[in-house]
This record gives structure tokens, sequence and C-alpha cells, in this order.
């Protein structure tokens, strides 16, 4: 209500930092970096921006647009595109299994009115977690928070969504267009504040998390089948999500599925080395470490603390349970989860010889 777009965008470049905004399945947040001695105004343009929007007709319209906009790009790119087909059915039926960015539909249903009350019931002084990281004080960012927000108003009562029921879809999308496959092989996996996800994390590290991981390896290095392939962990608040990924010819996607499988089945055979886990390890600490010189990580890491686990979490805390992960933790998340039942397959591609049974995902 006190600034216009131009006036939004004209201040933001005189404050010669970076504005943004992203929303995530289980979260929406709002982020501004400045030189510490523009704090207040950044402050100030950011809470505007937040509790004050007018939310013009003609402005959602152009908004409307954009995120359509967007939703095209997501579809030209087959890697996000997958993404959203696997999530679709690997979550039926549930929240999770949407796309963010919604529908052409969709968009277009929020008028006005819509977007206003859902603003209203959410963005409450009571509902926001405010974080901040670099040169500042606590004290001086309770000042600015109890400046420009209005600590009365009461949080909104949360959204009662049950636990997903995972499935495991086998999918096969044909698009003839694109020169490279797409896969993703995925199954059920630990939550964001469950204990063990610091060997979760060290799991999907030692399978395909960096240059020396055993996918990264064997698939690329080895034969030269793949630009990018690897694994990785999504950790909701109720539950997780192990996946691996690859680019690969159509040609090589047999190979490439039965090389993942391979490895996943040796895992909950066999177990890692001790030389493996210690890698993962040192790797996992200097991540932790090297993101501790940015500010903006550093910001990010603390909200999702407190959004997931209702507390901050030292970095001494953190590297001690790292470091306390064993080889039979590991072995044990695998024995647990990777299982011929549970695991999920999508490719797109141009695929028309591709026939995946569950025998060729087998882990025993």
């Amino acid at each position: 209500t006190k600034r216009t777009a131009l006036d939004i965008a004209i201040e933001q470049d005189r404050l010669g930092g970076s504005l943004e905004a992203f929303t995530t399945h289980e979260e929406t947040g709002f982020a501004v970096k400045v030189i510490d001695d523009q704090l207040p105004q950044a402050f100030d343009l950011l809470a505007d921006m937040l509790i004050n929007p007018r939310f013009h007709e003609a402005d959602l319209e152009s908004e409307q647009r954009v995120i359509i906009e967007e939703m095209k790009m997501i579809e030209d790119s087959p890697e996000d595109n997958l993404s959203e087909i696997f999530s679709e059915a690997f979550f039926p039926e549930h929240p999770l299994g949407m796309t963010i960015a919604g529908t052409p539909k969709s968009v277009r249903s929020f008028s006005r009115e819509i977007t206003q009350k859902f603003h209203g019931e959410n963005y409450t002084a009571a509902n926001l977690v405010i974080t901040a990281a670099g040169n500042v004080e606590h004290e001086h960012i309770l000042e600015l928070a109890r400046l420009h927000l209005d600590f009365t108003q009461q949080s909104p009562p949360h959204s009662a969504f049950r636990p997903p029921h995972f499935a495991a879809p086998i999918l096969v999308k044909q698009n003839t267009n694109l020169e490279q496959a797409h896969i993703i092989i995925a199954t059920p996996f630990v939550a964001g504040a469950d204990e063990r996800r610091y060997a979760a994390d060290l799991l999907a590290n030692i399978i395909g998390g960096g240059m020396s991981s055993r996918l990264w390896q064997k698939i690329r290095e080895e034969r030269g089948m793949a630009y990018s392939v690897g694994a990785s962990t999504a950790m909701f608040q109720d539950c997780g999500m192990f996946s691996i990924y690859a680019g690969t010819s159509p040609e090589h996607v047999a190979e490439v599925i039965d090389l993942s499988i391979a490895e996943m089945r040796d895992v909950v055979q066999n177990g890692v080395t001790a030389d493996e886990l210690a890698l993962a390890k040192q790797l996992s600490v200097s991540a932790i470490l090297l993101g501790l010189e940015d500010s903006a990580a550093r910001a990010a890491n603390l909200a999702e603390s407190e959004l997931t686990h209702g507390r901050q979490i030292s970095l001494e805390e953190s590297l001690a349970n790292l470091n306390a992960v064993t080889l039979d933790d590991i072995q044990a998340l695998a024995l647990k989860h990777f299982r011929t039942e549970n695991i999920a397959f999508a490719a797109l591609g141009d695929l028309k010889e591709l026939k995946i049974e569950r025998e060729k995902l087998a882990i025993s």
C-alpha cells in the first residue's frame, strides 16, 4: 500500500542487494540480502510487501500470465516435467503429488477476493518465522519486527493433511522430440525430523552424491553413458523419498537401470565400506562448514530448523550426529527401504521399445 510495483523495483535496485521469493510443498519464503547498514530499509520493504499488498486485479491478471508461462517453461524442461509426472503418481491423491504452480485453470481462478482471503488467513505475524544471518544483532531484528508487524494477530489453524500413501508406479512417457531419455528410480525414505536423517543423507551421497560416488563412477566415468546422474533425498515433515536420476541415450536406459538397481541391491546385501562412509562424512562436513560462509544459506538453514524441528540445532550437534553414523546404520536403512515392492520408476523420452517389468527393479 505504500509502494507501486515500480517503486519496489527502484528501491530494490537502490539497496543493491537481491530480493526473491520461493514456494515449496510445505512453505513459502521471502528473502532479501543487502549490505548491513541497509537492513532497516530492506526490512521495511519486505514487510510492506508481505503484510500490505493491494492485490489489484490488473496486477493479479499479469502475474497469472507469468505463472502460466512458468508452467510452459517446466513442460519444456524434460527433467522438471518428469519430476512432476512422477510425483503425481508416487504421492497419489495427496498434496505432495500436486504441482506447486498449479494448473492454468486453477491459477486463472484466483480472483482478488480468493487471494486476499488466503493472504489474510495465512500471512499473519503469528504464522511467520523470521531469520537473519550476517552482521546483525538479535535485538535489532526484534525491534524491526515489532515496528513492522502486528504481534496481536492469531496464528491460523494448521491444515491437517493425512500422511501420504506411497505408490510404486512404473511409468514410461513417450516424447519423440527428446534426444535424451530421463529416468527416475525412487523409494519411500525417512522424514525430515527423523533421527536417521543423517544416515539417510550419507547413504544417498555414497550411492550418487558426488564425483567419487558409485553411480557417477560406474555410469559416467567408466561407461560414459550419462552426463548427469546422481542420487538424493527429499525429506518432508512426515515422510521422505530417496531417488536416483539420470539422463542418457534411449539405447542405454536399460543398462543404466540395471546398474542403479545393482548398487541399491549391493548396499542391502553387503552394506558399504568403511572408506566409503568416511569419505561421505568428510564430504558432508565440508559442505556444512563451507555453507557457513554464505549468510543467505545460514538464514535459510535457521528457518528450516525452526519449521521442521521447532528449535535451533547447533553446528556441534549436527556434526556429532553425522560422525556417529555407523556402517550398520547405513545398511539398516537400505534393508528397510530398498525393497522390490516399494521401488517406483518413471522415464520420459523416445522410448517406444522400452518395456519395464517389476522383476527388472528387483532388489532381492
